[in-house]
């Protein structure tokens, strides 16, 4: 009886041993499978960072084109000011000088047009005024009609001896 103890114990043990033995090797392989995945999803995370960082790096030289261009055009500008000022100044722009002219002749026109408005507001308010004035005056006639047809009927009713 020891002998088949010792053989069943020994069968339970390799039993045992061997379930152990395939679930850590079925654990490591798990972890190796997990292990490759998360290597895989990190080298795509670093190629995803990488192409942001060449896109945000283009982009960046875009901007500072875009403003080394925009400085360079201010500074154009600038320049032509300087030059067209000083032409001005010393009397050789044409083009400012037509300008001088046409601001001239728009002041004068306009000077020409206010005074036209004024002289036709001043018109049209001297027109509403005596209109308003012969209301004033028709309304004035017509109480004194009214106050004089009043006293006539109360001459009349007094003189002809009829008691009110």
């Amino acid at each position: 009886m020891n002998r088949i103890l010792i053989a069943v114990v020994a069968f339970a043990v390799w039993s045992a041993a061997m379930f152990w033995g395939g679930w850590a090797w079925r654990g490591d392989r798990a972890e190796t499978a997990d292990a490759r995945q998360s290597g895989q999803a990190s080298a795509a995370v670093a190629q995803q960072q990488a192409q942001v960082r060449a896109v945000e790096h283009k982009q960046g030289q875009a901007i500072q084109a875009a403003a080394d261009s925009a400085d360079t055009r201010r500074e154009k500008i600038d320049a032509d000011y300087e030059a067209r000022l000083a032409a001005a100044v010393a009397g050789r722009d044409a083009d400012i000088g037509r300008l001088r002219q046409q601001w001239e002749a728009s002041a004068a026109t306009a000077r020409l047009s206010s005074d036209a408005g004024i002289a036709a507001a001043a018109a049209e308010a001297d027109r509403l005024r005596l209109a308003g004035a012969a209301r004033v005056l028709r309304a004035t006639e017509l109480a004194q009609s009214e106050r004089d047809e009043a006293i006539e009927r109360y001459e009349a009713v007094r003189t002809a001896g009829v008691k009110p």
